[in-house]
């Protein structure tokens, strides 16, 4: 066995037993936190726009693959590897579909 597939093999489960302690931690600390505010950790808190941020990452991630698709098959004609060009349009499409969300949301906390 090699000095990198060793490292690998060390690195991996203790970048993973990190994370979950991590994880486990933040959810500890968050709930002390709301004890000492005053507020049951228990309690169920909704997420008000949870599907309005869900379908609007899914149809912006939706329309940049859609993007991404008519420019590989129209512009560029397969000339070159087109794999960045589409996870790169799914990306910016979600991005901007979550920034129209947080757009609404704020537009619907402010007229209250």
């Amino acid at each position: 066995m090699g000095a990198q597939e060793m490292l690998t093999a060390i690195l991996i489960p203790l970048g993973c037993f990190a994370m979950v302690f991590g994880i486990v931690y933040m959810h500890k600390r968050e709930g002390l936190a709301m004890i000492e505010k005053g507020l049951n950790p228990r309690e169920y808190r909704p997420a008000p726009y949870k599907n309005l941020k869900w379908g609007l990452l899914l149809v912006g991630a939706g329309v940049g693959l859609f993007v991404a698709y008519m420019l590989d098959h129209t512009v560029l004609k397969s000339d070159f590897d087109a794999e960045p060009l589409y996870m790169s349009l799914i990306g910016i499409g979600g991005g901007i579909g979550l920034i129209f969300s947080y757009k609404i949301e704020k537009k619907e906390l402010l007229d209250k």
